[in-house]
């Protein structure tokens, strides 16, 4: 099979695959130009609540393929800001499941989901001072506001790998989960975020995310939208609540 992501949806909750096996899930010049558009498609699916981003086996993503650098280096790096950036846009709750390694661009595309999970035995790097790259502000800004400065200069600086534990203990992942249970827990924990209130969600994305431009925006949404008095009553009435709001298709 070609390189290539694969996708699906189950119980609202979609799945992207970077499917690159011979190259430890590398990201090819056509992965990356898929990524937006097919995040963009499944963005407008009103069955879709939830994103989880994983690679094909045992490996999430090793980067991007080096032999896409041979040509044209910034053509490369546009394209995988492009697509961090289309997966960070996302607006509904997005979640890497990560095995094995998570590096280079297979960290800028973590670090672009609202929340990682990992297994034990995953490893970490940014490394593209093995190549004499810079890494784009965008990206560099958003491992930041992940891990703090000191812990994005150790990895930037070094190109070093770093263990799950370690990066749970920095911010770079929320949970980290033993050998063969990340599957489970993901579907666990997907299933609770397509239970929930996508207005909460997605007002809470974009607030904790910087934006600070749309706080009359939410504010109409949320009295218009009838959620809140779903939630209350199903409270109330110790019952699931069906939740009616969601994220609009355009705009």
């Amino acid at each position: 099979m070609e390189p290539q992501l694969l996708h699906s949806a189950t119980d609202s909750v979609a799945t992207v695959v970077v499917h690159h096996p011979a190259k430890r899930n590398a990201m090819t010049a056509a992965m990356w130009r898929a990524l937006p558009p097919l995040l963009e498609t499944l963005a407008a699916d009103p069955d879709v609540r939830a994103l989880v981003l994983t690679g094909e086996g045992e490996t999430f993503c090793a980067g991007a393929d080096i032999s896409t650098l041979q040509g044209s280096p910034e053509e490369a790096q546009r394209l995988a800001v492009l697509a961090e950036e289309a997966l960070a846009a996302f607006p509904k709750p997005t979640l890497a499941a990560i095995r094995g390694h998570c590096v280079g661009g297979g960290s800028q595309l973590a670090a672009a989901c609202d929340l990682r999970f990992a297994e034990e035995g995953a490893l970490f790097g940014v490394t593209p001072a093995k190549l004499g790259i810079v890494y784009p502000a965008s990206s560099t800004r958003r491992l930041a506001s992940l891990v703090g400065p000191a812990t994005t200069k150790y990895l930037l600086f070094s190109g070093e790998l770093i263990d799950a534990e370690r990066a749970l203990r920095t911010g770079l992942v929320d949970e980290v989960l033993p050998a063969g249970e990340l599957g489970k827990r993901v579907a666990e924990f997907t299933r609770i975020l397509a239970s929930r209130s996508q207005l909460t969600q997605a007002a809470a994305k974009e607030f904790a995310d910087g934006r600070d431009d749309r706080d009359a925006y939410w504010a109409a949404q949320a009295r218009g939208s009838g959620d809140t008095a779903e939630g209350v009553a199903a409270f109330l009435q110790r019952r699931q609540p069906r939740f009616t709001w969601s994220v609009p298709t355009s705009g």
